[in-house]
């Protein structure tokens, strides 16, 4: 759902620049109470994962493919604010090196697909695992309908933009039944993604995942009659929650590099959702050449590479590489500056 120049006029797409930049400050604040020493490398692996599995179009329908959003996958893996930092920077990677997603229409894509899909995602999820019985399994059902529902969200919210600010005439009312309906085709398979993630996260490292902290009940006691809390686990079952997450992490990051530099090559070739709709609306008439077209990453490929699987894994793994740097150091600064100002949190 990467929105490309020329899609929004530039009035509104300077308006969704400041409400994205608005929403990353307020992010990188909140943000501070949700990394330590520990969640800080995962936030950089969650956002490099999500690039990673963004290459992964899958076909929905007759000729055309979707792909993962991402923004429920990250709120509940690393906590919502932290998770629209993660697609932030997934996006400002993505726009700059591979050309993917205008740059002008860079606060578009934040709002849309960081924000609205963070927003909503967490916010059902929380509301889903208050009534839930508190288990993992509720929280991997829980993260199913969250994702599920925050695609077409984010469709929703991407009309909505249009309608005020496209640069075309094509029937708002068209434009919200073509996106919502592909879209929810396409939150089907964001939510299985999601889903599948989390679970296998929880079923390694619980303590890691900011959705299933508190969730589990103590355990209860029948003394005298009445039901009383048991004491607490023994000390020694500590270590394996709160000991470093260096397995998980590395085997996240070859996860990713794997899914970018091979599997990646046999994804969907169909349009997304939205290149689908706008071929057929005609929401594309005015869409301009990227700024970055030139760039050697351009299209997920290596300029200079003749062969497609050699281009398209190297830029795959280049950009995974990219996205854990820069996302890893961006998180040790904001975990850092919560060391060295905890009174501002």
């Amino acid at each position: 759902m990467h929105v490309p120049d020329g899609f929004i006029n530039a009035p509104v797409s300077a308006a969704a620049g400041v409400v994205a930049a608005g929403a990353v400050a307020v992010s990188l604040r909140g943000a501070r109470r949700e990394l330590d020493e520990r969640t800080a490398p995962l936030a950089g692996l969650v956002a490099a994962f999500v690039f990673a599995v963004q290459m992964l179009n899958f076909p929905v329908a007759a000729g055309t493919s979707g792909h993962l959003l991402g923004g429920a996958l990250a709120a509940i893996l690393v906590g919502p604010w932290t998770g629209v930092l993660c697609i932030a920077v997934v996006l400002l990677m993505q726009g700059i090196l591979f050309a993917d997603g205008g740059l002008t229409a860079l606060g578009v894509n934040i709002t849309v697909m960081g924000v609205v899909t963070v927003v909503v995602a967490y916010a059902l999820f929380r509301g889903l695992v208050l009534v839930l019985p508190r288990t993992r399994r509720s929280v991997t059902v829980a993260s199913f309908v969250a994702a599920l529902v925050s695609v077409p969200a984010a469709a929703a919210a991407f009309t909505l933009i249009y309608a005020i600010g496209g640069t075309t005439e094509v029937p708002v009312p068209k434009v919200l039944t073509a996106m919502v309906g592909v879209h929810v085709l396409i939150g089907i398979g964001e939510a299985v993604i999601t889903m599948l993630t989390v679970g296998a996260v929880i079923a390694v490292r619980p303590d890691l995942v900011h959705g299933a902290r508190g969730l589990t009940a103590p355990l209860k006691l029948r003394v005298d009659g009445e039901l009383v809390d048991a004491a607490p686990a023994a000390p020694a079952a500590a270590p394996a929650a709160g000991g470093s997450p260096k397995k998980l992490w590395i085997g996240g990051v070859v996860t990713a590099l794997v899914l970018a530099g091979f599997v990646s090559f046999y994804a969907s070739a169909s349009p997304d959702g939205l290149e689908k709709v706008a071929a057929d609306k005609g929401i594309d008439a005015k869409v301009e050449d990227h700024a970055a077209a030139d760039s050697p990453l351009a299209d997920y490929g290596v300029k200079g590479i003749e062969a497609p699987r050699l281009s398209g894994g190297l830029a795959g793994v280049i950009g995974v590489g990219t996205t854990l740097a820069v996302g890893t150091g961006a998180f040790w600064v904001v975990r850092r500056r919560r060391t060295a100002a905890p009174e501002t949190v």
